[in-house]
């Protein structure tokens, strides 16, 4: 059924705000989403929200209908709850004056490095720590088919509003996966894959000209420092955007979303080659 909630003081609804901070996501093990688009994106990638809030009076409109039955239908037998409440209150759990008109919380899915699949590239994040980067990469990698974004030490939270917001729903579609730089060397170690790793290194050549055969490893570092030394050793190749201007660098989320487009560029390239007919043998003299 459809509870319809009107007050400030209602314990879901403080419950819901809570989950601004990492230690009430961790506790409560929920996340937010928020915009009509990207829950409805969020459910075609199979996530069904344990908790949809939606604005008073707009129970009738498609995509709000479609998700509130998917919500009371709940996932894996077990319904969840659905709000209609005013946008005021959205307001509230959202933090912007003019609110979607849906918010919705979700269990977050945790993934282990060692069950991760390689795949024609993926893209790793050392100690990342802007929300919004994290989520513009998430983005970057969706849009370029990226398998995975592997999350290197201290990174930001990528169930933060903030995370979720920037990555525009593609936090629901590219797997993200958090480990240890040691852990992550040495799976790369037994896997046999590439890593391709952005550094301000004397070592590093141009971008363009790197080997981005299929399945390759794309590896930024932190907003302030770049790769450390021990990541800069691990990688197979290091390289280098060239830098026109006065500015040293890109920003990460940037440099990210310019080796996952070269690596698509390449590989695509290099399938297309791989897929053209080659010439015609030799015809060969018959003796009658």
């Amino acid at each position: 059924m459809i509870e319809l909630v009107t007050a400030a003081s209602n314990t879901t609804l403080k419950r819901l705000r809570s989950l601004h901070e990492k230690k009430y996501r961790q506790r409560e093990g929920l996340f937010l989403a928020e915009g009509l688009r990207i829950c409805t994106e969020a459910l075609d990638s199979g996530w069904v929200p344990e908790i949809l809030l939606f604005a008073e009076g707009r129970s009738d409109q498609p995509l709000i209908r479609r998700l509130l039955h998917a919500t009371l239908d709940g996932s894996g037998g077990k319904p969840g709850r659905v709000i209609e409440t005013t946008p005021a209150l959205l307001a509230k759990i959202t933090g912007k004056a003019n609110p979607q008109l849906v918010v919705a919380a979700y269990a977050p899915r945790t993934r282990s490095l060692e069950r991760l699949q390689p795949g024609a590239r993926m893209l790793v994040a050392e100690q990342l720590r802007d929300p919004g980067n994290l989520g513009t990469l998430l983005r970057a990698c969706d849009a370029t088919a990226a398998s995975a974004l592997i999350l290197l030490d201290a990174c930001a939270d990528p169930t933060s509003v903030e995370a979720v917001r920037a990555s525009m729903g593609a936090c629901f579609t590219v797997p993200c996966v958090m480990a240890s730089s040691a852990a992550f060397v040495q799976w790369k170690q037994t896997r046999g894959i590439r890593l391709l790793g952005a550094a301000l290194d004397p070592r590093a050549g141009d971008y363009r000209a790197a080997d981005y055969t299929a399945p390759v490893l794309l590896m930024v570092g932190n907003e302030a420092h770049g790769l450390p030394a021990a990541l800069r050793d691990a990688c197979d190749d290091l390289v280098i955007m060239p830098m026109r201007g006065r500015a040293d660098s890109l920003n990460v989320a940037m440099a990210g979303t310019l080796l996952l487009y070269e690596a698509l560029h390449a590989q695509e390239r290099q399938a297309a080659t791989l897929s053209q007919p080659g010439p015609n043998p030799p015809a060969t003299a018959q003796s009658g």
